[in-house]
């Protein structure tokens, strides 16, 4: 699944790799920031959460049915983290897995997250076989929005009022690609 550098896939520009300590500042930073907060579950972070977070994640291994698996986005050229993206195996049907994403602000708009994205569903369907991928935004993180619809995903559902997340009920958007779907587009 990934080499003895902890690397599970790269492109020219980014690597997707297990996180390293030396990531711990950079994951603060834009985990504290405040535009970053808006769509997720987390507010006021911390940089001993962030520090808790990494060390943790640097002991988990991928694909486990009922787990979520933390890989760090990082630049190819100087190792860099500048967003991490996230894989939960689901326990019902391990063959199906949802996937998230975030992007530090200064690395976001300059294609970072598609083509971070794109390798992992290669790896994804390639690597760890998987016969469906699957993702959940805010409806009003247009953002995300663009992200999932320019990477082929199938908006399946709007879910109302489907978490509560900072005190409110929030709405989403379901989307999903299939293996079979996602082969039929390479070729």
């Amino acid at each position: 699944m990934k080499n003895a550098n902890n690397v599970f896939t790269r492109t020219n520009r980014i690597v997707i790799r297990q996180f390293e300590l030396q990531d711990i500042e950079a994951f603060y930073q834009y985990r504290a920031n405040p535009s970053i907060e808006t769509y997720q579950s987390w507010e006021n972070y911390t940089y001993e959460q962030a520090e808790s977070f990494v060390q943790q994640q640097m002991t988990q291994t991928p694909d486990q049915p009922g787990t979520w698996f933390q890989y760090a986005i990082a630049l190819s050229k100087s190792n860099q983290l500048v967003g991490d993206c996230v894989i939960h195996t689901l326990d019902s049907e391990p063959r199906i897995v949802e996937i998230g994403f975030t992007l530090a602000p200064e690395f976001q708009g300059k294609g970072y997250i598609h083509e971070a994205l794109s390798s992992l569903i290669e790896y994804i369907f390639t690597t760890l076989n998987k016969h469906k991928i699957i993702a959940f935004t805010d409806v009003r993180n247009e953002k995300s929005i663009r992200v999932l619809e320019r990477l082929d995903m199938r908006r399946e559902g709007h879910l109302l009022q489907n978490y509560m997340s900072k005190g409110h009920w929030v709405d989403e958007y379901q989307y999903a690609i299939l293996q079979s779907e996602w082969a039929a587009k390479r070729h």
